[in-house]
């Protein structure tokens, strides 16, 4: 079991590496930033000053496995299925890298399916931006490894959900567990032979009612293996009012809470703010700028990048719009009611 002292100090190694990546330029950017935030919810106004700190840019919303909950899994987007342009992406960091933080190239999809995800990592990482990524690892090979660790990529996360075949592939629908164990093993040495401290590699364990049980076990695996983190994180599920079979019977790692008429609800309080909506948006594979990754097929279009530059879309009547809409009801959004603040339960 890892205790709370060795992943608070990774979590501190990481933030090392973050904070080596600041500038003037960004200090100033997140302090305008954060600023605007809370005068926001002062005014209940949405005032907004400075560029994204964080963003998420999808290299491919085509994904391998079939996952129930997942709109890649199940094969239900309403919007086309593609791969994202060298190009494109260029010019978004380009326009963004004097005041972005964290890149997180993943929104849907498995990014190592994209031809050139190496060459995206490696562009931002000279830009001096925190680059991060989510993988099931099925395309972990020792040659990926190798190439993962000198793009300069500094945490991975892979989706582990469950310590057996069986349980893994009840939600991992179409995965193979050894090949997840075998890629993480392939990135943990590439990391060795080269003598690199990153990635960061981190175990992401879907809590669902069929793997409930083998929580122990994934940070016993986890540590036999060597991986730098484990976390938990809770599942949202779309039909989840009448009880669902994947919603966990420990209440610890749920999102919904059972009302006393037997249906379900979120325990969120689905306050009146959203961090994100002044820190961040997501990038699609095709250039669609949205508000948060909750917003699976792009419903709530900001605008189409490069047709407009960021900073245009960032700034429209649109992105203004919306989140002045939060500000007075945010229950009245439909992307939200299934939103939870803390999604992740950190194990001690």
């Amino acid at each position: 079991m890892y205790t709370f002292q060795e992943q608070l100090f990774v979590s501190f190694k990481e933030t090392q590496i973050l904070l080596r990546t600041l500038t003037i330029k960004k200090i100033w950017n997140f302090l305008k930033v954060y600023g605007s935030f809370y005068f926001s919810q002062w005014t209940q106004q949405p005032n907004h000053w400075g560029l994204p700190i964080s963003l998420g840019v999808e290299p491919t919303n085509y994904c391998n496995l079939r996952c129930p909950e997942c709109p890649s899994g199940l094969r239900t987007f309403t919007r086309p299925t593609g791969m994202l342009q060298k190009e494109l992406f260029i010019q978004l960091i380009d326009e963004l890298h004097p005041y972005l933080n964290y890149l997180i190239l993943y929104f849907q999809g498995e990014p190592y399916l994209h031809p050139d995800f190496f060459d995206l990592v490696s562009y931002a990482n000279q830009k001096n931006i925190f680059t991060a990524t989510s993988t099931n690892a099925h395309f972990l090979t020792p040659e990926n490894a190798k190439k993962t660790v000198l793009s300069g990529l500094k945490r991975l996360i892979i989706s582990i959900d469950g310590t057996t075949q069986e349980t893994y592939q009840s939600y991992r629908v179409g995965g193979n567990l050894d090949k997840v164990i075998e890629g993480t093993q392939n990135i943990l040495d590439a990391k060795k032979k080269l003598n690199s401290q990153t990635p960061f590699v981190i175990f992401q364990f879907l809590v669902v009612q069929p793997n409930e049980h083998q929580i122990p076990e994934i940070f016993e695996l986890g540590k036999k293996l060597g991986v730098d983190k484990i976390a938990l994180k809770t599942a949202q599920i779309y039909d989840y009012q009448n009880g669902n079979p994947l919603i966990p019977n420990n209440t610890k790692y749920s999102r919904y809470k059972k009302n006393e008429d037997g249906t379900y609800s979120i325990k969120n309080k689905l306050e009146n703010q959203c961090w994100k909506l002044w820190s961040g948006a997501e990038v699609t594979w095709d250039g669609r700028v949205v508000p948060c990754c909750f917003d699976k097929d792009a419903k709530y279009e900001m605008g189409l990048f490069p047709e407009k530059s960021f900073k245009e879309i960032w700034e429209s009547q649109s992105y203004q719009e919306f989140r002045k809409q939060l500000l007075n009801g945010r229950k009245n959004i439909d992307i939200c009611t299934n939103c939870t603040e803390g999604t992740k339960v950190w194990e001690e």
